[in-house]
């Protein structure tokens, strides 16, 4: 372990460089082969509470970061003490301090929902047409994550959701204009990192243009390198450009790319080949969940590690399983013993992942070699902690989403709505994958209309139950006294049973408006309906705006970042 009398921390910029090299190399000879190794890893928590037994772990077991799922997520006055202690028992060990992680992509994933400004996502800030408010939300999100102590975050993605039928991405895209991802993405990881916290743009090099989730198999992106020149990889050249401090590589085989079947997180051609030597990335590449199926089904979490690293990955992300994390320290240890990865490999990751902790503050100038920036966090006189979820950053956030409300067509003039008695019926969003979250005491958006002073009955049905449900909101919606219905639907291009109820909805003859929560795709299923509209996701400010758009309370402004078929192209506004 380091001892207490090591060489102060100089960091100097721009010419000065040098001296903190020098201070790097200093550190670097001064860790052993398994410190250096746990730099190279990041984990995660099974709770919300670091017991004794789990900082025991972390004692034996030095890591370079920590990532926070919802499941470590109690309220933001937790996470703020989560992150000192964790930060503290590091100090305490005499480690090098952490990078605490998250994916706080905004919209519908985002770990923090409450306590928190949440702002709107990738597709809804890009619906809502200025490149602006990317780094405005995008800053205002990091200052109160830097408040927390979180440091890094798992954003932007700058995957081009080009498929339709992509499970996994969609409106977590800015949209299917490389020109458009690359700019509002730059813009992203620009606030971000102008917050002082570290940007990691992914999923290199494209999730976009795929049919299948790499959290459950391993998609393959059948294109060219001239194709992915002009598309997938736009947006990750401007974000190299924007000087983003990670990238983290997809699970995806890109046959152009690679000769043996790997995925590119696993490929030296990708990550080395390409993202290093072609594309000039000098950051840290870091690898996407290692025990995600697309990995643990070919090469297994403890080889891939090993792998990865031998490909050019410089982190490599063990979200869930301490047992895998212990398998692939070993695993890299003996890799090294056995002449398979050098130390000197492991010395380039090291030194590129210090050096980032020494640019975003993690390590300071004051104290010993390596010191913490660890203070216990300011909390108001509400018992919250002081820069979060702010008055100045809600407002923000609520401008953006009412401007990104997209009215896609209105062949027959329904809105406004009209004050007439009305059936309002929410699909309330699922999980689709384990990117997301459930939203938990979801805000339906007949609750929503009500609350702005509309006469309507609220039927709210989880999206596993709507065949279940089918008769019961037939027989309300053809009751005498209901003059029109609305229907919010989720990802219905994925469901049958929702593009059904629309459909037999449409068949009533009562005039029917169609907003799509999820992914704006959804009138492919149902192409007939008359009256459309995307608004991106369903947290509760999107349903207060789309409330006041249906109503007429605010003008529908948003413009579409997708094409939805031949009729209604990308960049179109119907107002």
């Amino acid at each position: 372990m380091l001892g207490n009398n090591d060489v102060n921390l100089i960091y100097y910029m721009g010419d000065e460089d040098m001296d903190r090299n020098l201070n790097v190399e200093t550190l670097l000879k001064k860790l052993s082969l398994r410190e250096k190794i746990g730099q190279l890893l990041l984990c995660g928590l099974p709770s919300t509470e670091l017991t004794e037994p789990l900082a025991d772990f972390f004692r034996a077991n030095p890591v370079g970061g920590i990532i926070y799922f919802a499941r470590n997520v109690q309220n933001v006055g937790q996470v703020a003490n989560l992150t000192y202690e964790l930060q503290n028992v590091a100090q305490n060990a005499n480690q090098i301090p952490h990078f605490i992680s998250i994916d706080q992509e905004g919209g519908m994933v985002a770990r923090i929902a409450e306590g928190i400004t949440l702002f709107p996502g990738n597709m809804a800030i890009a619906a809502a047409g200025s490149p602006e408010d990317a780094y405005e939300a995008a800053l205002a999100s990091g200052k109160e994550m830097s408040a927390l102590g979180i440091n890094l975050n798992f954003a932007p993605v700058l995957d081009v959701n080009n498929n339709p039928l992509n499970p996994v991405i969609g409106v977590r895209s800015f949209g299917e204009s490389p020109e458009v991802v690359a700019e509002y993405g730059a813009n992203s990881v620009r606030g971000l990192q102008d917050a002082g916290v570290s940007a990691a743009a992914k999923h290199f090099p494209g999730h976009g243009d795929t049919a299948a989730d790499s959290h459950h198999d391993l998609p393959v992106v059948p294109h060219d390198l001239a194709r992915m020149n002009e598309v997938e990889l736009v947006p990750f050249i401007k974000a190299i450009e924007e000087g983003v401090d990670f990238i983290m590589s997809a699970h995806i085989f890109f046959p152009a790319l690679e000769s043996e079947g790997k995925p590119a997180t696993l490929s030296s051609s990708v990550l080395t080949g390409l993202l290093r030597e072609e594309l000039g990335y000098q950051g840290v590449i870091m690898t996407d969940c290692m025990e995600m199926n697309a990995i643990v089904d070919t090469y297994g979490t403890v080889e891939a590690s090993v792998m990865a690293i031998e490909a050019g990955a410089d982190l490599i992300l063990i979200s869930h399983t301490h047992d895998l994390l212990t398998g692939a320290y070993e695993a890299i240890e003996k890799a090294v013993a056995e002449g398979r990865i050098s130390e000197e490999r492991i010395n380039e990751s090291v030194r590129r992942l210090l050096e980032m902790k020494i640019r975003r503050g993690i390590m300071t100038e004051q104290g010993d070699f390596p010191a913490h920036k660890v203070t216990a966090p300011v909390i108001n006189a509400e018992g919250l902690p002081v820069g979060v979820g702010v008055k100045e950053h809600q407002d923000l956030a609520r401008r953006i989403s009412e401007r990104s409300m997209t009215l896609v067509r209105d062949e027959i003039g329904m809105l406004p709505l009209k004050k007439q008695r009305t059936l309002v019926v929410t699909v309330a969003s699922s999980a689709m994958t384990i990117a997301d979250e459930i939203i938990k005491d979801q805000y339906s958006l007949g609750t929503a209309l009500i609350e702005q002073g509309l006469n309507a009955i609220d039927l709210s049905i989880p999206a596993a139950e709507v065949a279940e449900e089918t008769a019961r909101v037939l027989e309300a919606a053809q009751e005498a006294e209901i003059e029109q219905i609305v229907i919010a639907t989720y990802n219905a291009h994925f469901y049958e049973e929702q593009s059904e109820l629309v459909k037999q909805l449409q068949a009533l003859g009562k005039p029917l408006a169609v907003v799509a929560t999820r992914n704006p795709y959804d009138i492919a299923a149902f192409p007939e309906v008359k009256v459309y509209m995307a608004a991106y996701e369903s947290r509760p400010l999107t349903m207060e705006s789309i409330a006041k758009a249906l109503l007429g309370s605010i003008p529908f402004q948003g413009t579409l970042p997708v094409s939805l078929g031949d009729q209604e192209k990308a960049n179109t506004a119907h107002v």
